[in-house]
């Protein structure tokens, strides 16, 4: 927050004393910029193909823990105690298997999604500041974080064509 403040502060300064004319302010929304990567969708396919893997595996599990209830529901009248404690904890120990998967599997994929995403991430950032560097920009403000409550388009500049041309993407 200082430091919003302090970059605040040093723009009405640099305005008021007449010089802001000579510094270039930039604006992009990397989410926007991020979308249209075709690495993005890549990302997204693997990702989305890991979840319903997990999903798939999830519901086999409850699959048999139904299965596995509903038959000692049927048969419990006739076992036998020591045979019902068995059945019972085999429930129990089934439904904990079925816990700690979900807990793994949320885990697993968002591990997963840092993997596949950071990389992406950190290229789309340095091309930014490729961008900011060989154009003279000032500042570039990314609108997607919410960092910047409010902006006046007719005097910032959207180098969201500017950095899709330098990563190739149209």
């Amino acid at each position: 927050m200082k430091r919003y403040i302090g970059i605040a502060a040093l723009v009405v300064l640099m305005i008021s004393a007449g010089q802001a004319q000579n510094f270039k302010f930039g604006h992009i929304n990397s989410d926007e910029l991020i979308r249209t990567l075709p690495e993005f969708d890549t990302a997204n396919a693997q990702l989305e193909k890991l979840r319903q893997e997990l999903i798939n595996n999830l519901e086999i599990m409850s699959v048999e823990l139904n299965n596995k209830s509903d038959a000692y529901n049927k048969e419990s009248k006739n076992l036998t105690e020591l045979v019902r404690q068995t059945k019972e904890q085999e429930l129990i120990d089934l439904n904990r298997r079925i816990q700690e998967f979900q807990v793994n599997a949320q885990e697993q994929l968002q591990n997963k999604q840092v993997e596949l995403f950071q990389p992406i991430y950190a290229r789309v950032e340095k091309v930014i500041s490729d961008v900011g560097k060989e154009n003279g920009f000032l500042y570039i403000f990314d609108v997607a974080k919410g960092s910047l409550l409010y902006f006046d388009e007719s005097k910032s500049t959207n180098v969201l064509a500017l950095v899709k041309t330098k990563l190739g993407v149209k």
